[in-house]
């Protein structure tokens, strides 16, 4: 915290050097504090967070501060953090491993398990009834089953994976921390019915600074079939980049699309090359193939030409990026980490059920993986 003070305050001092520029920085801080001052001191102190979205945070989304390089500031404090915790994170896995995330934002290993280790791990994840929920977006259901305490001490293989030093050095690396993942046995349904396109299909950066999700496939992934798509190269903050975050935060209105207003910015192919990146890789990979990307990179869903299912091992680690130190993971206390999914899921059925908050993850029951999807309309 105090690494993030002493930046944003030498920043300040450069931010508007010209007498105008500060009065004017003053009038709209001013101007939002009388607004609201309890928000204002919220929204404050949440810059030294991970918060990301333009439409609930007054200061995030003003177009001013951000003329002035407020959004900028944090995306480039951000980067340089999480290179300093990579650097001491990077004896922890192979130089091989190094290399490949350096140069492209992912590592992907393929037979990441032994042969007969992935088939029982598999076995005992497709025979295993699960608690269960289920979104639908567009045209696709989501599916995730909890692998929290009470899950696992049913699966005792996939408890040994998830334990593993490998995998969890790995996962740390790219998140830049050593994180406490949340875990679930996913799966993508395609085509469950006639709607608008998956919205997952759109290329995106997760948030503003670099966090991880992993994917260890259960089964092969056909190019035609949705599999995962990434940019490589697209987790580097190119100066072409951070001018591209620059503009967005500046022109964000009511009518750029929900997402990006919410700090998950939307790219287009086109907009991806101008920017100096590669074209997008299609993961279309073998069963017992792990791939570990840092989601501040763009990546999507592929589009599916056919009804299809995609079983995957899935996790997600996102940390507070200004925080300096390794470790420390508010999430990985023992009771947080034993329940970190059903307590998730409460805390969604209970906003719904107590201020009408809609709660996307609907409960279907226990289901073993391939059973057919259930939320198949709204």
């Amino acid at each position: 915290m105090n690494v993030f003070k002493k930046n944003v305050f030498g920043y300040i001092k450069k931010l508007a050097p010209q007498k105008q520029k500060k009065r004017a920085i003053g009038q709209e801080l001013r101007k939002i504090f009388v607004q609201s001052p309890g928000k204002f001191i919220w929204d404050s102190m949440a810059l030294a967070t991970q918060a990301k979205s333009f439409e609930s945070n007054h200061l995030l989304g003003n177009s001013k501060l951000n003329q002035l390089g407020l959004h900028r500031f944090r995306v480039q404090l951000a980067a340089n953090m999480a290179a300093r915790r990579r650097a001491k994170l990077s004896k922890l896995i192979h130089p091989t491993d190094v290399e490949s995330f350096r140069n492209n934002g992912f590592i992907l290993r393929e037979n990441f398990l032994a042969a007969d280790e992935f088939e029982q791990l598999k076995k005992e994840l497709f025979t295993t009834p699960l608690e269960t929920r289920e979104t639908l977006q567009g045209d696709t259901v989501t599916r995730r089953m909890a692998l929290d305490a009470k899950s696992l001490n049913i699966l005792p293989i996939t408890q040994k994976f998830l334990h593993s030093d490998e995998w969890k050095n790995l996962l740390n690396y790219v998140a830049s921390f050593k994180v406490q993942p949340i875990c679930y046995l996913q799966v993508i349904f395609s085509h469950v019915r006639k709607a608008k396109t998956d919205p997952q299909t759109n290329l995106h950066s997760d948030t503003f600074h670099s966090s991880a999700k992993t994917w260890l496939f259960l089964e092969d992934v056909a190019e035609d079939e949705g599999p995962f798509i990434y940019v490589p190269g697209s987790h580097h903050l190119s100066p072409e980049r951070l001018a591209w975050e620059q503009q967005k935060s500046e022109t964000m209105t009511a009518k750029t699309d929900a997402m990006t207003r919410r700090g998950s910015f939307r790219v287009s192919e086109e907009e991806v090359l101008q920017l100096g990146y590669a074209k997008a890789k299609s993961f279309s990979v073998k069963a017992n193939t792990l791939v570990i990307a840092d989601t501040y990179g763009f990546h999507a869903r592929g589009k599916s030409l056919r009804p299809s299912m995609r079983i995957e091992l899935w996790a997600y680690a996102r940390r507070n990026p200004f925080v300096p130190w390794l470790g420390g993971d508010p999430l990985s206390l023992p009771f947080l980490r034993s329940n970190l999914v059903p307590l998730y899921w409460s805390g969604l059925d209970f906003l719904e059920k107590k201020y009408q908050r809609n709660n996307p993850w609907k409960k279907v029951g226990k289901k073993c993986a391939t059973d057919p999807a259930v939320l198949t309309s709204k």
